[in-house]
């Protein structure tokens, strides 16, 4: 692959975009060893969401926020297909994997809810 002939960055220039941010604990702490990267960078892109959900007052009955994020956004972020968007969201989920977020499905043409769950309240390892 060539290099692309890319300008550099001056000044103010460098702050013009938006970054998702994937957590460095995550990757640090060894609790998360088997979660895969790109787990682990979805796990970000949901964190992102919630920022949007707040905005919107999406909260349950609880105070607790939730997103909604359907798999055919999570394809089209990651360029992925539907098979590998369900893997990584179970790899990601309570019931089959490492408990990052929880999905509460309400009903046939009703969208999942997904709680983004808080992994900094674990203790340090």
């Amino acid at each position: 692959m060539a290099a692309l002939p890319l300008p550099y960055y001056y000044g103010y220039e460098a702050e013009q975009f938006s970054f998702y941010r994937i957590p460095k604990r995550l990757f640090e702490d060894d609790r998360f060893r088997g979660v895969s990267t790109d787990a682990k960078l979805l796990y970000g892109l949901l964190l992102d969401r919630m920022a949007l959900s707040m905005k919107n007052g999406w909260l349950d009955e609880q105070g607790r926020v939730f997103i909604y994020y359907p798999a055919d956004e999570i394809m089209s972020v990651l360029h992925c297909r539907s098979e590998k968007a369900a893997k990584l969201m179970a790899e990601l989920d309570c019931k089959k994997g490492i408990g990052l977020i929880e999905r509460v499905n309400h009903g046939q043409g009703r969208p999942t809810m997904i709680y983004v769950k808080n992994f900094a309240a674990l203790p340090p390892p």
